[in-house]
């Protein structure tokens, strides 16, 4: 598989293996369904949407179901 984009991969993935190896960085496995991110960049289900805003400290489940029914 000598393809031209597999080179740049294989040089990622060494240089962070490398920085990890040497404690400079902790790699950490996060589910899909705990991405925060995803409420930035993706549309989600309402309660996937409140489990997210609730991870990132913006707004309680509670405001959030006030808020959707009144509008």
């Amino acid at each position: 598989m000598l393809h031209g984009r597999s080179k740049h991969i294989d040089v990622r993935y060494y240089f962070l293996r490398d920085l990890s190896n040497d404690g400079t960085i902790k790699l950490v496995y996060y589910r899909s369904e705990d991405q925060v991110t995803d409420i930035q960049t993706k549309p989600l289900k309402f309660a996937t949407f409140v489990k997210l805003c609730g991870l990132l400290g913006v707004c309680s489940r509670s405001a959030v179901n006030k808020n959707f029914a009144e509008g």
